[in-house]
């Protein structure tokens, strides 16, 4: 059997933890942030994990993870 592939854009904004969770970065703050208020700016810094709604789908991405 050839070996599975990972999908290059989920190894590029994903990173596995130790615990078997996700860490992800927010969206929407790559441009056009004049219109977006400090508040919302300062929310999206930083990261945050995959939805464990969403775990399944990004396990299948990534098989080697």
């Amino acid at each position: 059997m050839p070996k599975m592939k990972t999908k290059s854009s989920a190894k590029k904004r994903l990173k596995v933890l130790g615990g078997g969770g996700f860490k992800r970065a927010h969206a929407f703050k790559r441009h056009i942030l004049t219109k977006k208020t400090t508040k919302s700016k300062r929310q999206l810094r930083g990261t945050s994990m995959v939805d464990a709604t969403n775990v399944a789908s990004v396990r299948a991405m990534m098989p080697y993870a």
